[in-house]
């Protein structure tokens, strides 16, 4: 608990802490819009595949 403390205390680990809400947001705001894009990221993906299919790749 001494180094959360004297973290929370300093400006550094008031700008770590920052850096790590700001990472939490982006990486909650990236697994929402792949949860709501996944059917369509999905569907391209098996179209991109069925197309390599047809070509013999």
């Amino acid at each position: 608990m001494n180094l959360v403390t004297r973290l929370v205390k300093e400006e550094e680990g008031q700008a770590l802490t920052e850096y790590g809400l700001i990472i939490g947001l982006v990486a909650v705001i990236c697994i929402a819009a792949i949860g709501a894009m996944g059917s369509q990221i999905s569907g391209l993906f098996n179209r991109i595949a069925a197309k390599l299919a047809s070509a013999g790749i």
